[in-house]
C-alpha cells in the first residue's frame, strides 16, 4: 500500500453491524412440564424424545425449519416462510392430538405454540430481538394444543392456508414496547 493509499483508509475501521434477517419465529413449550417430570421423569423424557424423533423433527425438516435451540421443555425454530412455520405448527399440533388419543390426561404431552415474523439478529447460530421475544410471549398466552400468531403473521398467511383464525384482540405482552 502506498502512502497515498494509507491517507484514504479510515483510521478506525467502521463498526461491524450484526448480521440480521427477516424470519418466521416459532416458540413452543410443553404444557405442565414440571408436573409431568415430577410424576415420571424417565417416562416423560422418553415420551418427549419419541415425539421429537417421530413427529416434530420430521415436520420441521419437511417445512424447511431450523432448530435454533431447545430447552428441557421448549424449542425455538426459525423458518424462511411464515406459511411453512404455521403449516409445521398445525401439523405438529394435529399429530399430537392423534398421539395422545390413548394417553390419560395426566400423562399427555401437549404444546403451546407462538409464531411471529420479525427482523432478528443472528449471532453464533442463535437469534435475538423483539421478533423472538414476541413469539415467546405469544407461546405463553396460548392455550394447550393451540397456535397463537401475531398480527404480522396473520397478514402473511390469511387466505393461504385452510385454517380457522379466531381474533383475540390486541394483546399486551410483558416488556415489549408498542
Amino acid at each position: 500500500m502506498s502512502s497515498a493509499d494509507k491517507s484514504i483508509a479510515p483510521k478506525h475501521p467502521e463498526p461491524k453491524h450484526p448480521e440480521r434477517r427477516l424470519t418466521a419465529i416459532l416458540a413452543a413449550d410443553v404444557v405442565a412440564y414440571s408436573r409431568l417430570m415430577g410424576a415420571d421423569e424417565e417416562g416423560t423424557l422418553e415420551s418427549l424424545k419419541a415425539h421429537r424423533r417421530e413427529l416434530i423433527n420430521p415436520k420441521i425438516a419437511e417445512h424447511n425449519g431450523r432448530i435454533v435451540k431447545t430447552t428441557g421443555d421448549g424449542i425455538l425454530i426459525e423458518f424462511p416462510s411464515v406459511v411453512d412455520a404455521l403449516r409445521c405448527a398445525t401439523e405438529v399440533q394435529l399429530g399430537m392430538i392423534e398421539r395422545n388419543v390413548d394417553v390419560t390426561r395426566e400423562k399427555r404431552i401437549e404444546f403451546r405454540v407462538g409464531i411471529n415474523v420479525g427482523d432478528v439478529i443472528l449471532d453464533e447460530g442463535d437469534i435475538y430481538g423483539d421478533g423472538v421475544n414476541i413469539a415467546a410471549r405469544l407461546e405463553n398466552l396460548a392455550e394447550p394444543g393451540t397456535v397463537y400468531i401475531s398480527g404480522a403473521v396473520f397478514d402473511q398467511v390469511r387466505n393461504k392456508l385452510p385454517l380457522r383464525y379466531d381474533f383475540l384482540g390486541e394483546q399486551h405482552v410483558k416488556n415489549i414496547s408498542e
